[in-house]
């Protein structure tokens, strides 16, 4: 089906921008707004667990007018020296981040940042996207030894250790809704409630699978409150499985004319699963299809299709990936447990609040990865070192040894079982074993084009190398502090790969008072919209003109609501336009 009227907004993407602009357009224009994304719907229970099921959980690409071989969830790029791991599904990156709510330090916007954007202007739309994300630390222990995550004791004492400061980070984990309001303890773990917009969440079970999609909705991931309360309270028509592949400017005659500016409209095409193309009419658009999305539609329509030839010759510069660089630290002498717990409970600062100068900007953070992963690393171990096999070998031999004494003394084997399967599994690798995630400011110099019709990234890395290099430097730090046998760097690190791997691409559509500094407006009055073009805006991570180091969802949602406030002349606050909220 095709839409024939004019609607008023639609928003491509539904990740920290565009589930913003979603919300806060429907609130201003009630059943007159589109949300389309390439994704599918995860309700409660629905993410991949089995072998089976996530062999099918990766995203690919699809042919024009052919079905979409996998529409999974993860969807991976490989790029010159640049690896990227981003998300397809109904609330974008939140269904695989870590959850952590960290607002930009000050000094980051000083340099590249347009005058109009800083720490005290985002101050306000900072405070309301993180009590709509419910963003609090994980409650203190109390006496529950459930609530006990020992890793984050690990760290904090690394830290000391260090020279360093370690702090509880803000979450976007559900506690329970008194708790998220900062009014009451937290829920017990596993129960289940609505949340204050109406959607039914349980109380984090703390299993470490937050990265892999929350099957039990303790996450508070974007369609469990902007998303919830623009389809069920505002009337936004969300289309999914629906892959954006053109925008085109009207004219007055409402006939499609690559020569308008965007005063009388768009024509927006798409595609889903099955290949079929549909079009919608709207007379604004809202980019927000994350940092490689947005600027590969961006691109395409400019440089290709040539629907968008006004777009700023900036378009595709500034990439960032944000300085992440994810490494382990195996086989410590203290117990880590990294299976346990909200993937991210606290962070290590090196300098990002305040930098050093002379030295690299960056945090560490703790992270965690789900039980069902330890098994597969204890399952490989024998493949990996010979040594484990002759000493399980020789675990075995001694416990069939004793059970014989005994038997023949006695005629039983007192705990034969507990003692066996004690023997078998203790010492596994995992429950001593860390996983370091850093992030930083690195150079935001990569550049984004088409290539032979896929977008491709120049990321020069050595520029970043002074960052790279103090992070693994910090990471050999921990592993003497742990006392572990090994630092692993992350695997596409090693020579003679030497690739980074981002899970918070940034840039290419960057913020500035003019077409000569950046793509998409600082001004008041056009707040995101694309230099050049009327009633078409950008609103996700690849408007930021540089890393921020901390984690960017919190940016990512500020600049949302500042950028939606001007649109539609409303204030937001935290209540969504719901009831009772």
């Amino acid at each position: 089906m095709t839409q024939k009227r004019f609607l008023e907004a639609i928003i491509v993407g539904s990740g920290f921008g565009g589930a913003v602009m979603c919300c806060r357009l429907a609130a201003r224009w009630p059943g007159e707004v589109m949300l389309l994304e390439r994704g599918k719907r995860y309700p409660k229970g629905s993410f991949a667990r089995s072998p089976h099921d996530f062999a099918n959980n990766f995203w690919s690409e699809a042919e024009p007018g052919q079905p979409r071989k996998l529409n999974g969830l993860f969807d991976i790029r490989n790029y010159h020296r640049m690896d990227s791991v981003v998300s397809a599904g109904l609330g974008g990156g939140s269904l695989i981040y870590a959850n952590v709510f960290m607002p930009a330090p000050a000094w980051v916007f000083e340099t590249r940042w347009p005058a109009q954007v800083n720490a005290t202007a985002l101050a306000p739309y900072y405070r309301i996207s993180q009590s709509v994300l419910g963003a609090r630390p994980v409650p203190p222990a109390a006496g529950d030894p459930r609530r006990t995550i020992q890793r984050t004791t690990l760290y904090a004492d690394f830290a000391k250790a260090d020279g360093a400061t370690s702090q509880p980070a803000d979450i976007c984990v559900f506690f329970g809704k008194g708790y998220a309001a900062q009014g009451s303890a937290p829920l017990p773990i596993g129960e289940q409630e609505r949340n204050r917009y109406g959607a039914s969440q349980t109380s984090c079970t703390y299993c470490g699978e937050c990265d892999v999609g929350c099957n039990v909705h303790a996450k508070n991931t974007l369609d469990l409150n902007y998303l919830f309360a623009a389809e069920k309270q505002h009337g936004a028509r969300i289309e999914t499985s629906a892959e954006a592949t053109r925008i085109t400017p009207l004219n007055e005659a409402g006939i499609e004319d690559t020569t308008a500016d965007g005063s009388h409209g768009y024509r927006v095409d798409f595609r889903d699963d099955a290949g079929n193309a549909r079009h919608a009419l709207t007379r604004r658009v809202v980019v927000s299809a994350g940092t490689l999305g947005s600027n590969e539609l961006l691109l395409r329509c400019r440089d290709e299709l040539g629907t968008l030839p006004r777009l700023s010759r900036k378009l595709g510069q500034g990439f960032s990936g944000n300085g992440d660089f994810l490494s382990f630290v195996t086989g410590g002498e203290r117990d880590a447990d990294p299976n346990y717990g909200p993937v991210i409970t606290q962070y290590i600062n090196y300098g990002l609040q305040q930098p050093v100068d002379g030295k690299p900007a960056f945090l560490l953070e703790d992270a965690a990865y789900p039980a069902f992963a330890a098994w597969y690393v204890e399952g490989i171990r024998p493949a990996l070192s010979p040594g484990y096999i002759f000493t399980r070998i020789a675990r075995t031999l001694r416990l069939a040894w004793r059970f014989a004494v005994q038997s023949l003394g006695s005629g039983k084997w007192g705990g034969s079982v507990v003692a066996y399967f004690h023997a078998l599994l203790k010492g596994d690798v995992s429950y001593r074993s860390s996983v370091l995630l850093f992030m930083g400011r690195d150079a935001a110099d990569g550049v984004l084009s088409l290539r032979g019709g896929k977008l491709a990234l120049d990321w020069p890395q050595s520029t970043s190398r002074p960052l790279y290099d103090a992070i693994v430097a910090c990471g050999e730090r921990f592993k003497r502090f742990t006392k572990a046998k090994s630092y692993i760097p992350q695997p596409t690190w090693a020579w003679p790969v030497r690739n980074n791997v981002t899970v918070h691409p940034l840039g290419g559509c960057a913020l500035a008072e003019d077409p000569a500094h950046g793509v998409v407006s600082s001004v008041t009055g056009s707040r995101g919209q694309a230099f050049g073009y009327r009633g078409l805006y950008v609103a996700d991570g690849s408007i930021l003109p540089t890393g921020v180091g901390a984690n960017p969802s919190a940016t990512i949602a500020a600049l949302a609501e500042w950028i939606a406030e001007d649109i539609t002349g409303n204030t937001p606050d935290d209540t969504l336009g719901v009831p009772h909220a």
